[in-house]
């Protein structure tokens, strides 16, 4: 569950017929450890250009960070901007604050770096989806309170950001789907350790912890009304609301978790699908 389903060789292929090049370079993680960081763009690109930085998501425990590139088509082609994926190092192995840290890391070089990589330092919108989402939220967080890299904009598809497993929807989402409470639970255990659910956590962990969150950016935010997530989303959007940030919400009723990539042809995900891209739009002609 950590490997990419094709070649690096076969993945470039592919991208190279849709009009994109990928390079990969390594770069100071947490502690100064090596992590990776893949920067995708269109074939022969020129001048300053909006950078989306994405984080993948798999439980804090799996996945790639080369994996769904093709998810990412509207923002490359249509937008014309700069991607870069941090492969940031996982749990049980990496645990907190590993995987946080690298983010923030790959994220730091990448706005130090802007001008060679053909960013603007202004126009940065860190991207993640569920875990990779809470990932995101934290990299927001941290970005804020350190004065780091000023960011223009978060995405946060259903992240996960609570890790308490106490919600409403982690009770009702139990034994239920391809996330359920139990996956859950057991990356939060993976992530965390005996931790998990204690005071020994910190809101760049489970950014649900998180009290304040003004100072952070626009926001797009959303998840399905049938996924574990639901609760800590809703939750989370209303605290952004509190403290004035510009924030849409969308629960998409009768959706579970991660519709978008495993029913794509369905209305609705198509319907999801196209409201991200609308505010992806409006976000890049402000």
């Amino acid at each position: 569950m950590r490997q990419l389903e094709i070649s690096e060789e076969e993945l470039d292929e592919r991208l190279r017929g849709r009009g994109l090049e990928r390079r990969t370079v390594t770069v100071p993680g947490h502690q100064g450890d090596p992590v990776k960081l893949a920067i995708i763009q269109r074939t022969g690109r020129t001048g300053p250009a909006a950078c989306f930085y994405t984080v993948h998501g798999g439980g804090m425990m799996f996945g790639h960070y080369l994996g769904n590139l093709d998810s990412y088509d509207e923002w490359l082609l249509t937008h014309d901007v700069v991607m870069v994926s941090v492969d940031y190092r996982l749990a049980p192995e990496h645990p907190d604050p590993y995987p946080v840290e690298d983010c923030y890391a790959g994220l730091v070089w990448t706005a130090a770096h802007a001008d060679s990589l053909g960013i603007d330092p202004a126009r940065i919108v860190v991207v993640g989806q569920s875990a990779g989402g809470g990932l995101a939220a934290g990299v927001a967080l941290l970005a804020r309170d350190r004065q780091g890299p000023r960011l223009f904009g978060q995405i946060l598809i259903s992240p996960m950001l609570d890790d308490s497993d106490s919600t409403v929807s982690t009770r009702q989402i139990d034994g239920v789907g391809v996330a359920d409470r139990a996956m859950t639970r057991f990356g939060w255990n993976a992530y965390l350790g005996d931790r998990r659910g204690g005071d020994d956590v910190t809101i760049y962990a489970a950014p649900a912890r998180a009290t304040d969150l003004a100072g952070l950016p626009s926001t797009y935010i959303d998840c399905g009304s049938a996924e574990v997530f639901r609760d800590e989303t809703v939750a989370y959007a209303s605290r952004l609301w509190e403290v004035g940030v510009n924030a849409e919400l969308h629960v998409w009723p009768g959706a579970f978790h991660g519709f978008t990539s495993m029913a794509p042809q369905a209305v609705l995900s198509r319907t999801a699908v196209a409201a991200l891209a609308d505010w992806t739009g409006r976000l890049l002609a402000a």
